[in-house]
């Protein structure tokens, strides 16, 4: 044994002895059959009085009442973990403070000498690797894992965060900009596509206990909950976007809740459709009586009405536990096209990291403003039709074919028609570049391009998310729907007559005579 971990149980101990014994701690819990390792006692014999809330929701947690051991001889269907092999130092222990805090230390910037242990602050997917691999690979693949990079590593999505965040100011008739602040990006577009966390120094801060100032590694755009973070050990993603630390619950990360933390309105308003919908109404009325907690998750026995979960990810069973769909954490591994894109909707993207796009004109976008799709870089018709039939079969289970069908034919021709509301708003918006009246340089900041922007980003999403997720009307008509499309696009062509009229008077009168 290292002269460290000689010292890091000698001190374990002492804690406990100071502290008292964590066994009340446990039996509060009622279910504890896991040992906990001398390290994460010592990390319960502080944090049970500095920071009291984070032990008691772990003591709640499955990693605090079984062990990896334990995990993998569970049958194959109802595992929680997807490794076949565990480090010995980490089997026959619960996963306690220490087991997730201390991995991969090497990797870590963010490592740092703690009360004798070595400690990393942020636990990243590469640490949840050790026990859950095929997540972290599927995740890692995933848009929502390249959330980060694929907005500000993408020159056009860039632009448009810049324009919408930056600090504008006005100057007799003249509006200038700044890049926005990393602090408003943080709690804006950032707060779910997850920021860039890095190291730059360290820091003193006060506990707020006996041990008062300790010194910790000052990060930076930290904390951070989105998706796509981008951790200080090189990883990215974020598994505590939906399963909060340190309960990491099932329960939470299957909930609806979860998802509308950042799937709203205007643009991306899934969480508002699902409140508004059928299913929407079944969850609200019967969530109390079905289990969340279940794996595999069976329809019919464990839930009677879809949640976003429930399409998108779990493994979702029939009563008698056969397969209809399995576990990803590719958010987008059941999904054949791609509702929300910039312009169009368009077929799914074969990689999660879209900066590797390049339409016909160049641009890092999967279609051109004509909406001519960059086919070599997104999915083809076979595995189009692969995904679609595994989301039939996920609405098999309660629907009939007939409805089935009918339902997605639907919504084929939502897609088609608000494609083509965007095209006519998108050739509005080229008439205005091409005549002069607006700038291409920034195709988000002035007057035509904001209303053009509106087209796509709102309310043609709208109304396909609406008629995807089957009965919100009003998201499809009147809320951010085929009333705003229409007028939208009427506001458009009055706007370059007007803005025509004051640059060019003399041709607006002459064609006003034609």
């Amino acid at each position: 044994m290292s002269c460290d971990k000689i010292r890091g149980s000698a001190f374990a101990l002492a804690l406990v002895l100071f502290f008292g014994s964590i066994g009340s701690a446990e039996e509060k819990n009622g279910d504890h059959d896991a040992g906990l390792s001398p390290q994460t006692q010592a990390c319960i014999g502080c944090h049970r009085s500095v920071t009291p809330g984070i032990v008691e929701d772990w003591l709640t947690s499955r990693h605090s009442r079984a062990t990896p051991e334990k995990a993998l001889k569970q049958p194959m269907l109802e595992r929680r973990i997807s490794t076949e092999t565990i480090p010995s130092e980490l089997a026959e222990y619960a996963v306690g403070c220490y087991e997730c805090h201390s991995l991969n230390p090497d990797r870590h910037q963010d490592n740092f000498p703690h009360m004798g242990y070595r400690i990393n602050v942020v636990v990243s997917p590469n640490d949840c690797n050790t026990c859950h691999p095929v997540e972290v690979t599927q995740y890692t693949g995933s848009k929502k894992g390249q959330a980060w990079k694929n907005i500000m590593s993408n020159p056009v999505y860039h632009t448009l965060v810049s324009t919408i965040d930056g600090v504008k100011k006005v100057d007799n008739d003249r509006i200038s900009m700044r890049e926005p602040s990393p602090q408003t990006l943080q709690e804006t577009c950032l707060g779910c596509h997850g920021t860039r966390v890095e190291v730059k120094g360290v820091k003193k801060v006060f506990s707020g206990s006996t041990w008062g100032e300790i010194t910790v590694p000052d990060l930076t755009n930290w904390p951070s909950q989105g998706v796509g973070r981008e951790n200080p050990d090189g990883s990215i993603g974020s598994c505590t976007s939906c399963h909060p630390r340190h309960s990491f619950s099932i329960k939470v990360a299957r909930k609806p809740y979860t998802c509308g933390q950042c799937h709203l309105d205007p643009d991306v308003p899934a969480y508002n459709v699902y409140k508004e919908s059928k299913h929407g109404t079944l969850y609200e009325t019967f969530e109390d009586r079905w289990d969340f907690e279940a794996v595999p998750w069976r329809i019919g026995k464990d839930f009677t009405a879809p949640t976003c979960a429930s399409c998108h990810n779990s493994l979702i069973a029939a009563p008698d536990g056969t397969v209809i769909a399995g576990r990803t954490h590719d958010f987008g591994a059941r999904l054949w096209v791609r509702l929300f894109g910039l312009i169009y909707a368009h077929p799914q993207p074969k990689d999660g990291n879209t900066t590797l796009i390049r339409n016909k004109d160049g641009l890092p976008l999967p279609t051109t403003f004509l909406n001519e799709p960059a086919t070599d870089f997104l999915i083809g018709k076979n595995e189009q039709e692969k995904r679609y039939d595994t989301m039939k079969s996920v609405c098999r289970g309660c629907h009939s074919t007939r409805w089935i069908s009918d339902h997605f034919a639907k919504m084929d021709n939502t897609i088609r028609e608000t494609n083509e509301m965007t095209l006519a708003a998108t050739k509005l918006m080229t008439e205005a570049w091409d005549r002069g009246i607006e700038d291409r340089a920034n195709p988000f900041d002035e007057q035509i391009e904001k209303l053009w922007t509106r087209q796509w980003l709102f309310y043609a999403n709208s109304i396909r998310y609406a008629s995807a997720m089957t009965g919100a009307p009003d998201y499809a008509a009147f809320k951010n729907g085929w009333w705003e499309l229409s007028d939208n696009l009427q506001k458009m062509r009055d706007t370059i007559k007007l803005k025509e009229s004051l640059l060019r008077p003399e041709a607006s009168h002459t064609q006003g005579n034609k």
